[in-house]
């Protein structure tokens, strides 16, 4: 037997259960930069302005979304973090590995063709009530690098 109004509501349960559960609260920043013609020139910096309102311990990711069209199994980036009058406070260099040496296989999630690498962004002099700019430069001293899609970095509460 049917009862009234229950039909209705219990698809709606399921998705407000979903939307409460996808909420990240210690979530701080972020955003992604996606890249023209799905490829990183050389001369591109990718930069994020960040502000944090409060002073806390701050766990920070990088992303890198890419796909097939990548010609090599790693990537060298260059993370720079500047203070608000521009002065640099951290550069550093990361190797990011995207597909198994080996075998060829992507090493990061995703499906079909398209694939995200995430790695921790050490990120030490980041603190709350302050501006700062963290930039992001490739390093693989390659005009221009096919098959990378988007850089992004996400700033959490620990």
């Amino acid at each position: 037997m049917n009862k009234p109004g229950f039909g209705l509501l219990y698809p709606w349960g399921f998705l407000i259960l979903f939307f409460i559960s996808a909420c990240d609260t210690n979530r701080v920043y972020e955003e992604y930069h996606g890249m023209k013609n799905q490829s990183w020139d050389i001369a591109d910096t990718v930069s994020f302005e960040v502000s944090l309102s409060q002073d806390y311990q701050v766990a920070s990711i990088l992303r890198v979304k890419y796909n097939n069209n990548y010609d090599y199994h790693n990537l060298y980036v260059r993370y720079i973090l500047r203070d608000s009058t521009g002065n640099m406070m951290e550069n550093d260099l990361m190797d990011l590995q995207l597909f198994d040496q080996k075998s060829g296989r992507p090493l990061g999630d995703g499906f079909g063709n398209s694939y995200t690498k995430v790695d921790t962004l050490p990120l030490k002099k980041l603190t709350g009530g302050n501006k700062a700019s963290v930039q992001f430069v490739q390093y693989m001293r390659s005009e221009a690098l096919n098959g990378i899609e988007s850089v992004g970095i996400k700033i959490s509460k620990e």
